[in-house]
Formats: C-alpha cells, sequence, structure tokens
C-alpha cells in the first residue's frame, strides 16, 4: 500500500483532537474517534496508523487481538511534524515540493516540512525587517 500524506496528517490531528491526559485515541473496524478519518477506507488507516507508530509517532499504541487500537498520545516527534504541516499552505507546499522530488516517505516529509517551515520564518523575518 502506497502513504497516502493526508491520511497521516488526519491521523495525527485526530490522535491530538482526542488525547487527553486520561483519554486515549481509539479506532478500530467497529468504530471511529474522528470525523477526519471517515473519508478513508478502515484498512488504510489501520496501515497508515502502523506506519505512524513504527516512525516513532505514537507514545503508547496497543493494537488489540481484535485490530483495534488505542494510542496514548503523540509523540514529541510527531508534535514537531504537525506544528510543521499545521497551516494548510505549509501542508500543501510540503506535499507540493515531496510530488517534484518523487517521495512521499514519512522521513523526506518531515525532512521537507522543516525546511518549508523554515523557509516561511525567514521569509516573515525578512519582511518584518523591511
Amino acid at each position: 500500500m502506497k502513504l497516502n500524506p493526508d491520511c497521516i496528517r488526519d491521523i495525527l490531528f485526530a490522535v491530538e483532537e482526542t488525547t487527553t491526559f486520561d483519554d486515549d485515541f481509539y479506532y478500530g473496524y467497529e468504530g471511529q474517534t474522528s470525523e477526519r478519518l471517515k473519508k478513508y477506507p478502515s484498512d488504510v488507516v489501520m496501515y497508515h496508523i502502523r506506519q505512524c507508530d513504527e516512525t516513532g509517532f505514537f507514545i503508547g499504541c496497543k493494537l488489540t487481538i481484535t485490530d483495534e487500537y488505542y494510542i496514548d498520545d503523540l509523540s514529541p516527534l510527531a508534535h514537531q511534524f504537525l506544528a510543521d504541516i499545521r497551516s494548510d499552505n505549509a501542508w500543501n507546499k510540503t506535499k507540493e515540493i515531496a510530488k517534484g522530488i518523487g517521495t512521499f516517505s514519512l522521513d523526506a516529509l518531515k525532512q521537507i516540512a522543516t525546511s518549508v517551515t523554515a523557509a516561511l520564518i525567514q521569509g516573515a523575518l525578512g519582511n518584518s525587517q523591511s
């Protein structure tokens, strides 16, 4: 299965929106906790949750024997990545660059997002010094 960057972003937003100190994020074939994820088939979401977990984006990610995921929280790495792609402007530029170089791996997306954010900061700093 190919990685869908938009699905990854939506999963990260869904986990961020759901988790608290006391509440986990839940995703299973029978039910969901987020409207954001209803546009994707369950097997696609499950695959992308696993990829995010393997990348280190989650703290306390558990897959049950009934194919349900429980996620305690986002990791600091995921919070940083999500901060870099939170705005639609930064996200669209990140995807455009990834498409241009022909890679949508999570590592490449993280690197591109960091560079896009740095360029946006530099541009804002340059404009404020005028």
